[in-house]
């Protein structure tokens, strides 16, 4: 049926599953919400929700007995670009009282930031958050195999025989592992920088295959997510938000639609938070 306004959005499709179209309200990842369902804390029309359940527009759903409103527009999609620094972790509450990287971040317009993935405490660099779960969740998902391309100083001796065994592949402690591509980034003395690119986000993967080999990383930052690199200019702790261009290469990127309404005119609402858009 035709909408009435051609500022209204559709709601959900009928008949998606639950943790989908939660998921994409931004309440959490699919992952979260998968979790949430098996311990009870989800109900569709007052009944205990299932994984995989299906439901529609018109369902009744409850959330912790919060109902949540399917019948509204879907709320616009907000993709963030930080530039983590050193000594920050990725989790949203740390019983050790360290900083977050959620303490820097502007308030979303709805829902609340999902962290794309994560980086260590002693990994610096490109880290992508969204409001959208569904998105979130496939882009960290391993099947779509997307690229992560790292700036890395090595203290210690590299020949080439260490970097065809790095790039050929090295048995871990958890499996096969080994860089996509490696470049030779210059550097004088004892450390040197590489640009390696892999196609996945094994814990500490970047450090345990250079350790391997016997020599130190002593610095490593994260520079590109898929298509989407680290801003040149972009100050440590601060953040831009990606327009609709750069949403839609990460969208087609995981096989989403892209019509799904994205974030616009953001610039000057977050102007005091040291966040544009790009």
């Amino acid at each position: 049926m035709p909408s009435n306004s051609h500022n209204k959005k559709s709601p959900p499709n009928i008949n998606e599953k639950l943790q989908k179209v939660l998921a994409r309200a931004g309440l959490g990842s699919r992952r979260e919400i998968e979790t949430w369902i098996k311990n009870g804390r989800v109900r569709v029309n007052r009944h205990v929700a299932t994984i995989g359940e299906r439901v529609s527009h018109v369902d009744e759903i409850r959330v912790d007995g919060r109902k949540i409103s399917l019948s509204v527009f879907i709320p616009p999609r907000q993709v963030l670009c930080y530039y983590k620094p050193t000594g920050e972790i990725c989790t949203r509450h740390d019983p050790e009282k360290r900083k977050t990287v959620f303490e820097h971040l502007p308030p979303p317009k709805h829902g609340r930031w999902i962290s794309i993935g994560r980086l260590d405490l002693n990994t610096a660099g490109l880290l992508l958050l969204t409001t959208d779960g569904e998105l979130a969740h496939r882009l960290m998902h391993p099947s779509y195999n997307i690229e992560r391309e790292y700036a890395v100083r090595i203290l210690g001796i590299v020949d080439q025989e260490m970097l065809k065994r790095l790039h050929d592949g090295i048995q871990l402690d958890d499996g096969f592992a080994g860089f996509k591509q490696i470049i030779n980034a210059g550097g004088d003395g004892a450390n040197h920088w590489y640009h390696v690119t892999l196609k996945e986000g094994r814990k500490h993967e970047v450090r345990r295959l250079w350790e391997s080999q016997g020599v130190t990383v002593s610095r490593l930052i994260r520079i590109r997510f898929g298509p989407i690199l680290l801003p040149k200019g972009l100050r440590t702790g601060h953040c831009v938000e990606l327009d609709n261009q750069a949403q839609s290469l990460l969208l087609q990127l995981v096989g989403l639609n892209v019509s799904h309404p994205a974030s616009t005119k953001v610039k000057k609402t977050l102007k005091k938070r040291n966040v544009t858009s790009i």
